[in-house]
């Protein structure tokens, strides 16, 4: 009986030992990516341009010298002060002098390391030589894991029946009589396992979808009129405060009225561009019957006078949804911070359609304070932090580090929630 007893302890200790090592494996070969998703993924990602390149193939562009990828990484303004790397300066240039996130005290070596080698062995993906790359289909591991449940289920099974097998030997040889056996949907084991099975799936998918409420990246709704911000923002550079005047001095950008559009399309009424439109579903759009119906909204015939009073106001979906309790202000990101929109809204001169870049979670609110440097100088909205400027110009705190938006109170509850 002992022996039978120690076989199956020695099953069950290497079935955990080998899940164990298993997932002990899997974590550490998380670190890159955790890294990558706290630190970078705000404005990279690996496929595609955000607001900062696609990283596939960063090393090879970068000639594989890590060295110089550390500077760059942990503080962009100094390396270029101090280097005259060609393809540095070309890419400073390329994104509009926009220097990264200082991370100098944030990612030591070995971390920035840690997201290289998650980089490098990451999906491949054709990576062009702007460091663009081509579209790949989203990982998906829930088959995997799927399978691995399956198969540890059996497992399970099979050891609670060898289980029961092992003491039926054990009774006859002993000549204990024989207990009547028990259906299975009878069985208390059964049924308590069953019970936690279905409180873990149950839990995991509540908790789940609780966190996803209210989250919609990745959103792209269908607008009455089709409106390509790659055209009028991208092709055309049509400065964005033309037509989302409030984003300087409101806590709303606000969106266009009719004659706000009308002002340049009583002349335009039809497209000429040479870029083809297509919308999210991959079909391409007649952009002329575009501007027929901004006609219809507008109440306007080509070659009379527009009226605007007698325009009907166009029901543009909203996309970027926040939670009554979150306070949000444009202008004070855009005016006292000096935040590019493509920071939120990711690469918005290259949308046809709008959709949504982030998730918008607090979490990524926070990440963004505790890593995005106060621009201090020529910006008098944050005159009153006058300990910075002194602290910064005598040495007491670290010029390349800088200020975050975390020690001016950027994660404190009471400035996001009322």
């Amino acid at each position: 009986m002992k022996f039978h007893h120690q076989i199956t302890k020695l099953i069950l200790t290497s079935i955990l030992f080998v899940l164990f090592a298993s997932i002990s494996n899997n974590i550490l070969a998380q670190d890159g990516k955790s890294l990558f998703m706290k630190n970078c993924a705000s404005c990279h990602a690996l496929d595609k341009k955000l607001t900062g390149p696609a990283l596939m193939g960063v090393e090879d562009r970068w000639k594989g010298n890590r060295k110089n990828l550390h500077a760059w990484i942990k503080n962009t303004g100094s390396y270029m002060k101090t280097s005259n790397d060609a393809y540095a300066i070309a890419l400073y240039n390329e994104y509009g002098k926009s220097a990264m996130n200082v991370f100098d005290g944030v990612l030591d070596d070995k971390q920035i390391d840690d997201i290289l080698d998650y980089i490098k062995k990451g999906p491949e993906v054709k990576v062009a030589a702007n460091g663009d790359a081509g579209e790949k289909p989203e990982s998906d591991n829930t088959l995997l894991f799927g399978i691995l449940t399956l198969i540890l289920a059996v497992v399970a099974f099979t050891l609670m029946q060898v289980n029961s097998n092992l003491k039926k030997l054990s009774d006859d040889k002993e000549g204990i009589p024989a207990a009547e056996p028990v259906v299975f949907w009878k069985n208390r084991t059964y049924i308590a396992f069953g019970i936690i099975l279905l409180v873990i799936i149950g839990g995991y998918l509540t908790a789940k979808g609780a966190i996803g409420l209210g989250r919609n990246k990745g959103y792209v709704p269908e607008q009455p009129i089709f409106y390509s911000h790659k055209v009028h923002a991208g092709i055309n550079q049509i400065n964005c405060q033309y037509c989302h005047g409030g984003v300087n001095d409101s806590k709303h950008a606000n969106i266009p009225s009719v004659n706000v559009c009308m002002n340049c399309h009583m002349a335009i009424n039809e497209y000429k561009g040479t870029a083809k439109l297509y919308n999210e579903e991959g079909e391409e759009v007649n952009g002329t019957a575009e501007i027929q119906k901004l006609y219809k909204y507008a109440n306007y015939t080509p070659g009379k006078p527009f009226d605007a009073s007698k325009a009907t106001a166009i029901p543009w979906t909203k996309i970027h949804n926040l939670p009554d309790h979150v306070y949000f202000n444009h202008s004070q990101h855009v005016v006292a911070g000096k935040q590019q929109c493509q920071t939120c809204h990711g690469e918005i001169t290259k949308m046809d359609e709008v959709k949504q870049f982030a998730d918008l979670s607090m979490g990524w609110c926070i990440n963004c304070h505790r890593e995005t440097k106060v621009q201090f100088k020529e910006n008098g909205f944050y005159s009153i932090y006058q300990k910075y400027h002194d602290d910064l110009k005598s040495g007491k705190m670290d010029s390349t580090k800088g200020v975050t938006v975390e020690k001016i109170g950027g994660t404190e509850c009471q400035k996001c929630h009322y």
